[in-house]
C-alpha cells in the first residue's frame, strides 16, 4: 500500500516539475552560495546578520499567510518562517504550491527567536535547489524496516539522526586511529588489492580475471605479505587502513568486504604491540565516549580492565570447565561433549583452542588478549621461544568478538617455506581457505627481515563497540546484500 501511495505521490510531484518549467523555473538549478549551516546559526547566530542556507525540507506547517518549515543540512536542523508580505505574494504562493517534504531549498533571511524560544530564520528570499520526486517515509524518527535502511542508506541518513551520527563517529574514529599511528612514527602505505596469489590469512578468496594479462587475480584477503615486504625494504614502522575481501558468510559480525588496520613494527615483539593496542583502545574510548566504561548492548565494557590469558585459562574462567576436564586423558571426551571442532590428528593445544572457541569466546565481555596459540593454526607466526608447540601470537576479544590478531612475524625463510608447502598441500586436498606458496615472499625473507611484530585490527567491529551498535551492517554505509532486480 505504501508503495502504491508513493507512486501516486510521485506522479503528483512529476506534474509539479512540468508546471514549474512552464513558469520558467528550473527544478534543479545551479548551486547558490551559502554563508552558514543550521548548526552554526543555532550555536552562534546573531539577529543582526543575514544568512544564506540550504537544506532539505523535513516539516511544513501552513498558517494562513505564513508557513513554518524545518530544513535539515549536513550539520543539523533549523526552523524557517516564510511570510507572504515578506517574500512577496507570488513567491509565497509558489512555496505553498510547489514545495514538498524532501525538497532541497536555498533561503536567505535574518534570525529571530519565536515565543516558544526556537531560533528561526525569517526568510526574505528562497529558491528551489532540488525537487524531490519520491516522498519521504511518514515517520521521521527512522525507518523501521532494516532491509530498507541497509539497501537505501541515503533514506536512512535523511530520516534518522542516530544513523547520521553513527557514521560521523565512524569517520572520527578512523581519523583518530590514523593519527595515533602517525604520531607514533608509523608510515601509512598502500598495497595492492588485486593479488596474483591469495595469502596473508586463511580465508576463501574472491577470484576475478584480468583480460589484458589473461590471468586470474584474487581480491585481497589481507595486506600482510606486502606490508612485510616493505619491512624487508627498510620501512620499519608501516600501517595500512585497508579494505579486505573474504568470500565467506554474512552475519551481524561479518561482511564480505570490511575495513582493517594492519601495522608492522620492526625490532619489537608481541608484548609491545599488546601494550600499544591497549593504550590505543583506552584513548579511543575516552575520545569517542568520554569514558573507559563503554555501554554495549546489555553490557558495559571496561577498557580499564584489559587482561591477557591463555586459551586454557579462558575456558576455565569463561567456559566453566574444570582443570580435570582439560587433562590429556579427558580432553577428547570434553571436546565431544561440547561439540568442539577437532580432527583425529589435532594436537593437545588445538583441542584446548577448539574448546575455547566452543564455550568461552562468546562469553568474554571486557577486553582479553588470548595468547599461547597452537602453532598449527598460525602459519605466518614465529614459534614461542619457550615452547615450539605454541606461536608467539594473540587475538583480542571484546564483547564476544575477535577485534584483533597479532604475532611475532616468522622471518626464517626455511621455516616459512615449509609452512607454505603445508598450506599448499592442504589447499590441494580441498581446503579452500588454505594459503598458497608465495615464492617471491620467501625470496624477500631470504634478503633478511628484522625481528618484527604485526597486528590487524577490525575497524568495523571497533566502531560497533564505540557506538553501541550490535550489527556490523549498521556501521558499514553500504553492506553486502543479495541483489534484488528492480
Amino acid at each position: 500500500m505504501d508503495e502504491i501511495l508513493g507512486q501516486g505521490e510521485r506522479a503528483v510531484r512529476t506534474a509539479k516539475v512540468e508546471r514549474l518549467r512552464e513558469q520558467g523555473i528550473e527544478p534543479w538549478p545551479e548551486a547558490r552560495e551559502i554563508s552558514a549551516t543550521c548548526a552554526y546559526v543555532h550555536a552562534e547566530g546573531s539577529e543582526d546578520i543575514s544568512y544564506q542556507l540550504a537544506g532539505r525540507v523535513m516539516t511544513k506547517r501552513e498558517h494562513g499567510k505564513s508557513v513554518f518549515v524545518h530544513i535539515q543540512d549536513g550539520a543539523g536542523r533549523l526552523q524557517l518562517y516564510i511570510k507572504s508580505d515578506i517574500v512577496g505574494e507570488l513567491q509565497f504562493k509558489r512555496f505553498v504550491e510547489f514545495i514538498d517534504l524532501g525538497d532541497i531549498i536555498w533561503v536567505a533571511g535574518t534570525l529571530f527567536v519565536t515565543k516558544t524560544g526556537e531560533k528561526t530564520i525569517r526568510v526574505t528570499d528562497w529558491v528551489l535547489e532540488s525537487k524531490s520526486i519520491l516522498p519521504l517515509p511518514d515517520k521521521f524518527h527512522g525507518i523501521a524496516d532494516h532491509e530498507i535502511k541497509h539497501r537505501q542508506r541515503y533514506l536512512d541518513l535523511i530520516t534518522d539522526p542516530l544513523a547520521r551520527d553513527r557514521f560521523y563517529q565512524r569517520s572520527r574514529i578512523v581519523s583518530f586511529v590514523r593519527a595515533y599511528f602517525e604520531q607514533h612514527g608509523y608510515l601509512e602505505v598502500e598495497t595492492p588489492i588485486l593479488h596474483p596469489i591469495p595469502g596473508g590469512a586463511s580465508a576463501r578468496p574472491f577470484v576475478t580475471h584480468h583480460n589484458a594479462l589473461d590471468t586470474d587475480f584474487f581480491l585481497r584477503i589481507a595486506p600482510e605479505l606486502y606490508l612485510k615486504r616493505l619491512v624487508v625494504g627498510g620501512f620499519e614502522r608501516v600501517f595500512e587502513l585497508n579494505r579486505n575481501f573474504r568470500n565467506e558468510g554474512v552475519s551481524t559480525r561479518h561482511n564480505p568486504e570490511f575495513t582493517m588496520l594492519e601495522c608492522y613494527t620492526a625490532h619489537k615483539d608481541y608484548n609491545f604491540i599488546m601494550d600499544f593496542v591497549t593504550n590505543l583502545l583506552r584513548e579511543l574510548a575516552l575520545q569517542t565516549t568520554g569514558s573507559l566504561q563503554v555501554p554495549y548492548g546489555p553490557h558495559v565494557i571496561n577498557f580499564d580492565n584489559i587482561r591477557r590469558m591463555s586459551p586454557r585459562q579462558a575456558v576455565v574462567e569463561f567456559g566453566g570447565l574444570k582443570e580435570e576436564d582439560l587433562s590429556p586423558e579427558r580432553i577428547d571426551a570434553t571436546c565431544e561433549q561440547l561439540e568442539a571442532e577437532v580432527d583425529a590428528d589435532s594436537s593437545y593445544n588445538q583441542k584446548v583452542f577448539a574448546l575455547f572457541e566452543a564455550c568461552a569466546e562468546n562469553k568474554i565481555v571486557d577486553p582479553v588478549f588470548i595468547i599461547d596459540f597452537p602453532i598449527e593454526i598460525s602459519p605466518l607466526a614465529k614459534r614461542d621461544a619457550n615452547d615450539a608447540a605454541l606461536a608467539a601470537r594473540f587475538e583480542l576479544f571484546i564483547a564476544g568478538m575477535e577485534i584483533g590478531n597479532g604475532f611475532n612475524e616468522l622471518n626464517d625463510p626455511f621455516d616459512q617455506a615449509e609452512r607454505f608447502k603445508a598450506q599448499a598441500q592442504a589447499h590441494a586436498s580441498g581446503d579452500p581457505e588454505a594459503m598458497r606458496y608465495d615464492a617471491d615472499f620467501i625470496r624477500a625473507l631470504e634478503y633478511g627481515m628484522p625481528p618484527t611484530v604485526g597486528v590487524g585490527l577490525g575497524i568495523d567491529r571497533i566502531v560497533m563497540l564505540m557506538t553501541n551498535t550490535t550489527t556490523i551492517r549498521d556501521v558499514i554505509l553500504f553492506p553486502a546484500l543479495r541483489y534484488k532486480p528492480e
